[in-house]
């Protein structure tokens, strides 16, 4: 096997693949033979149609099948032969046979980009300690307080905060119906900030039986891409309007909540405690984001492009998927696919700058999964979807997922080394420049 490398760019490589004939005609032969047992031709017994009258009815067929069995059988060994490290698959751009019997493809490859890493140890991170006041413990157990209250309709007044409203609505853009952008008595919790902020508050001064518009404009880093940068406005039919009654704040109330609560000291404790878990766990992504917008943008290099275009197009398809499941399409949801794929396009250099880096640290490092890693990452699946173990296995066995939750598991254990050498320095809440913060709101479809 001859390899010759064209340099296309520095990321962009061009290998014309050159196979003899003693390695060709093997593979050719055992093509015809296996041809030759199942086809019938007027004039030849079965299995004794001879080759030349083979190749004459079906030597395009036969040429094609064997040309992709050489590439695949020969394409990983060329990349070793050259010591290149392809990124995504070749895009094959043409094949032959020579005139001697041999065959020859060129593939082009995008190549891992090389570059020197900078600091990554001791990164010094801008973070508040975790901490849970008496406040943030008198908000939870309100919060308690408001989920376990009894609702009751009210017709006599409009609706306010923390009532909840149950609503029909439709979005329209452009004086067009958004149909994936609609609800029929659809709840809406006033001040929750579950259905985002502007939408919730849109609700406030609404009266049972009214018909209302609301124009929204949503900024164009909303969550759903779908509403994102859009002005909508909402017609909207009041069904109900329910208030809340708060029960009394005692140790009957804590009872209420679980059997394992005997006074209202002891639910204060647990919800402490419960905050104080979440926020440590908040704490850590927060951290390993801010380490990661540090590493990226402190490393410049070139990234394959085909790469780039392969992670806005997983984006694109899980989009598309979300639409289906709605029974809708990009179109049809007014959304454009060049659009949609600019949108994403930032994240997904982000997302892939950061693996090579990511993964760059885990050579220089010897950092390796070990079958603990992978056994933990199985348990932790499996309990977030209520399966079993050996049911998550079976899954990334039978699926291509695998090295993509391999790969995750890696990165997060590189960073878990990242945050244990970084230098975490205390700042009060709201000093420290957010990475990747979200508004943490679901937008109202």
């Amino acid at each position: 096997m001859d390899v010759a490398v064209e340099d296309i760019s520095s990321l962009r490589k061009a290998l014309t693949i050159t196979l003899p004939s003693d390695f060709v005609a093997p593979r050719m032969e055992a093509a015809y033979n296996k041809l030759k047992k199942k086809v019938s031709i007027k004039g030849f017994r079965k299995g004794k149609v001879p080759r030349k009258v083979l190749e004459k009815t079906y030597g395009d067929q036969v040429k094609a099948e064997v040309s992709e069995e050489l590439i695949q059988e020969t394409y990983f060994d060329a990349l070793g032969d050259v010591k290149l490290e392809a990124v995504v698959h070749p895009d094959i751009k043409s094949f032959d046979y020579t005139d001697d019997g041999g065959f020859s493809y060129v593939a082009e490859v995008e190549i891992k980009p090389e570059f020197d890493l900078g600091r990554y140890k001791g990164l010094e991170i801008e973070h508040p300690p975790v901490e849970v006041s008496e406040a943030d413990v008198d908000e939870a157990v309100e919060v308690t307080r408001r989920e376990m209250a009894p609702l009751r309709s009210v017709d006599d007044r409009e609706s306010r905060e923390d009532d909840l409203v149950i609503i029909d609505f439709q979005g329209f853009h452009n004086g067009e119906p958004m149909a994936n952008v609609a609800g029929v008595e659809y709840p809406v919790d006033i001040g929750s900030g579950r259905n985002g902020k502007e939408f919730e508050e849109a609700m406030i001064g609404l009266k049972k039986g009214v018909e209302a518009s609301r124009e929204i404009t949503f900024p164009a880093d909303f969550p759903n891409p779908v509403m994102a940068g859009k002005t909508i406005e909402f017609k909207i039919t009041v069904k109900d309007v329910k208030e809340r009654l708060l029960p009394e704040l005692d140790d009957e109330f804590a009872k209420d909540v679980s059997s394992e609560f005997s006074t209202l000291d002891d639910l204060r404790a647990s919800l402490r405690e419960k905050l104080r878990k979440e926020r440590e766990k908040t704490a850590e992504g927060d951290i390993a984001d801010k380490i990661m917008k540090k590493l990226i943008d402190e490393h410049d290099f070139d990234l394959p492009a085909r790469l780039v275009a392969y992670e806005i197009n997983q984006h694109v398809e899980e989009l598309e998927n979300t639409l289906q499941n709605q029974g809708q399409t990009l179109e049809s949801a007014g959304i454009n696919r060049e659009e949609i794929a600019k949108y994403y396009k930032e994240s997904a250099e982000r997302r892939v700058k950061g693996d090579f880096i990511l993964k760059k640290i885990a050579e220089v490092e010897d950092i390796k999964l070990s079958n603990e890693d992978i056994e933990a990452g199985y348990e932790r699946i499996a309990k977030q979807y209520n399966m079993k173990v050996a049911e998550v296995k079976q899954y990334f066995q039978t699926r291509n997922e695998l090295l993509p939750f391999m790969n995750e598991l890696l990165s997060e254990k590189v960073l878990k080394f990242l945050r244990d050498e970084a230098k975490i320095v205390p700042v009060a809440p709201g000093e420290a420049a957010a990475a990747g913060n979200g508004d943490g709101e679901e937008d109202a479809s």
